[in-house]
């Protein structure tokens, strides 16, 4: 193990050879049989603007990882490099858990975590650069639930990171204001990519494939903020995502249909366009109502000013799965086995069903090549005689208005 830390007398000459702050600690660590209280102890000896430096290798690691001093930098010499393995993790909720603002995670790997891989709650200002979560085992119910997880914050940027494998959500962000994921990878989870309940995140340049479902973005009830919102899905690809679904049981993820691109549930001003999305079972994107029964009067379970434009559509629901609910098995006969590209289930609050949806609300979907439509017409569904679809996407033309960029200092 080294330390150094800077001293005013020398800091001029170390600020040209070593990349840190200055004043800062930089604490050197190496695998060993002491990693895990090697690792720890350095954390919580952490001053602001000190660096814990993980050297190449594999740690071996039998309990939860914590950090609660505010600006610091852990890092390793690659995801590939610097592995903290808990594969024989005795206690702990959590591979590492962060709860202090200002820190960059990077150039690392967490795997085998009992738990989840990495949270992080009620912080300001979060990085995740280059930092791989992976259950090895494949895709398993016993694997921890979450891989890169941080809810609660503010400030949270998710940049080049790849998670496998995660039994609820790879790269998850909840409850959290300012959100950037981007240039990342998300494969055989149940959920590749989720944002739940959180406001103004941009999710671009990702690729989800082989999860359940490739990104959804959620709005749950019975949670400190809801009514999620101003969310875009861009320059992503979410391509055969046909991974069975093997969340746990009771799971919310484990209503999720095996072949699903995209699901928007009950979020509001939500746009997805420059997407790649196809060659899912199931179907490229569905745009739902939370469908569970709720105590929650406060809580809204229709989204709505959603846009879809400019997505390039591939094959889908050449294999719907109808174990999940009653989503494909609907759409199966709808449609005739013709699966439609978009289906949204059309459910509104009953006074919108009979009068309309405002404007400013309804969804827009143009520009989007010659992809197929399917929307159910409820009162339609449930009474003989009438249409029980809408399957003409034209009548959902109309003009785009776009989402702001979401920007914050990444350089904290």
């Amino acid at each position: 193990m080294k330390f150094l830390r800077l001293s005013n007398q020398f800091f001029i000459i170390a600020s040209l050879f070593v990349s840190v702050p200055i004043f800062a600690a930089v604490q050197v660590i190496k695998p060993s049989e002491n990693s895990y209280q090697e690792i720890q102890e350095a954390l919580i000896l952490a001053e602001p603007g000190d660096i814990i430096r993980l050297s190449a290798g594999v740690f071996s690691l039998e309990d939860s990882l914590s950090l609660d001093v505010a600006g610091v930098q852990i890092e390793g010499e690659g995801m590939s490099q610097t592995i903290l393995d808990f594969s024989n993790q005795l206690s702990g909720a959590q591979g590492l858990s962060v709860t202090s603002d200002n820190v960059t995670l990077q150039d690392l790997a967490i795997q085998n975590a009992k738990g989840d891989a990495i949270k992080v709650k009620g912080v300001t200002n979060i990085k995740f650069l280059r930092v791989k979560t992976e259950w090895t085992n494949g895709p398993s119910s016993d694997n921890g639930a979450y891989g890169l997880y941080p809810v609660e914050s503010k400030n949270v940027l998710i940049d080049g990171c790849i998670a496998i494998g995660a039994s609820d959500a790879g790269i998850y962000v909840g409850q959290s204001q300012n959100i950037i994921v981007r240039n990342s990878r998300a494969e055989f989870n149940v959920a590749g990519i989720e944002i739940e309940n959180s406001y103004f995140a941009d999710v671009y340049n990702n690729i989800a494939t082989n999860n359940t479902g490739g990104i959804l973005v959620f709005d749950l009830p019975g949670l400190p903020q809801q009514g999620g919102h101003h969310v875009r899905v861009f320059k992503n690809r979410s391509v055969g995502n046909n991974t069975d679904n093997f969340a746990p049981e009771g799971n919310i993820v484990g209503e999720v249909p095996r072949g699903t691109g995209i699901i928007i549930q009950a979020n509001s001003d939500v746009e997805i366009f420059d997407n790649e999305i196809g060659e899912n079972d199931t179907v490229n994107i569905a745009v739902v109502t939370y469908g569970n029964d709720t105590d929650d009067q406060a809580y809204y379970p229709h989204p709505k000013s959603v846009q879809i434009h400019g997505n390039k559509f591939g094959p889908t629901g050449y294999n719907p799965d109808t174990s999940k609910g009653e989503l494909a098995q609907i759409l199966f006969d709808l449609s005739g086995g013709d699966m439609p590209d978009i289906f949204w289930d059309g459910l509104l609050p009953l006074s919108q069903l009979v009068f309309g949806q405002p404007e400013n609300e309804k969804m827009i979907i143009t520009n989007n090549g010659d992809a197929t439509m399917l929307a159910i017409k409820p009162i339609g569904y449930m009474l003989p005689f009438f249409e029980p679809a809408i399957l003409d996407i034209n009548e959902f033309d109309g003009e785009i208005t776009p989402l702001e960029k979401v920007e914050f200092d990444e350089t904290f």
